[in-house]
């Protein structure tokens, strides 16, 4: 579905003395996603992750290489919005991409610019936000709900616009426990229910050892890549690059360094109550 190849990506600044300088935020990158993926991003703060959402959803082009969603190439313009339709975003901050004044409207305000229409559209709409759990607030003011509630009414305006692909970029950070919990077993339904393939950007460690695939970038390059289970295993070159990995997985990595063996380390609590 998704082929990266030989991405660089550089962001231009100007300086005091009015010189341009460049600052390059993805260097050389290959990677590909398949259909039905669901493949987590992990890495440090500068690494590029953020950049790589956008230029997967063409807000954003690359300075080199190409990226290729179903085939299109994101530096087509005239294919920007069949991509954007193909590969849809979930930003961090929901406030960012509410523009209606109610949950039913702003589910519909994707679909409507895709020139869906009626009955179709009522019914994408209807669907998505039951899939979502807000039925009871289509009339809501989107202002009016809480934060997991908005990422819950983002991520049902993307379900709407029937996109392949959807493209996570931290959408649980500004959220509680429960809400991140609530939204994450939305994104698991999406990728295993109704087969979406799912890119998910996060800082969340347990977050990412749910996904099929784990991606590590370090200044814009990819350092790591594997299951989650290979992946978390290397907690020493994680730690090297300024990342954890999840608590449980910590805590069976230093009682191994004190010579209690584990089969494998564990990726959550179920897996370490089975082991110890």
């Amino acid at each position: 579905m998704i082929k990266i190849e030989n991405l660089n990506f550089s962001y231009k600044d100007n300086s005091e003395e009015n010189e341009i300088k460049s600052t390059q935020a993805l260097n050389n990158l290959n990677l590909s996603i398949k259909e039905g993926e669901f493949v987590a991003i992990l890495g440090h703060n500068g690494s590029g992750k953020s950049t790589l959402a956008k230029l997967l959803n063409g807000q954003i082009f690359p300075t080199k290489g190409d990226i290729l969603i179903c085939g299109m190439n994101t530096k087509d313009e005239k294919k920007i919005w069949d991509i954007r339709e193909k590969c849809s975003m979930v930003f961090q901050n929901p406030d960012n991409q509410m523009v209606a004044t109610t949950v039913e409207n702003e589910v519909a305000f994707g679909p409507e610019n895709l020139q869906v229409k009626n009955p179709e559209l009522r019914e994408r709409v209807d669907e998505a936000i039951k899939l979502v759990g807000m039925e009871n607030y289509k009339k809501r003011s989107p202002s009016a709900l809480s934060g997991g509630q908005k990422q819950r009414v983002s991520i049902a305006g993307v379900i709407a616009m029937l996109s392949d692909c959807i493209i996570f970029d931290e959408p649980t950070a500004m959220l509680d426990p429960q809400g991140r919990n609530d939204v994450m077993e939305i994104i698991h339904t999406l990728n295993k229910k109704y087969k979406k393939t799912v890119v998910h950007i996060t800082h969340y460690m347990e977050e990412a050892a749910l996904a099929d695939r784990i991606i590590v970038l370090n200044k814009g390059e990819k350092a790591l890549e594997g299951s989650a289970r290979e992946v978390f295993s290397k907690v020493k070159e994680m730690k090297d690059l300024g990342l954890t990995v999840p608590q449980v997985t910590e805590i069976a990595y230093e009682l191994e360094k004190e010579g209690y063996n584990f089969e494998k380390l564990p990726l959550n609590i179920e897996e370490f109550l089975e082991l110890v």
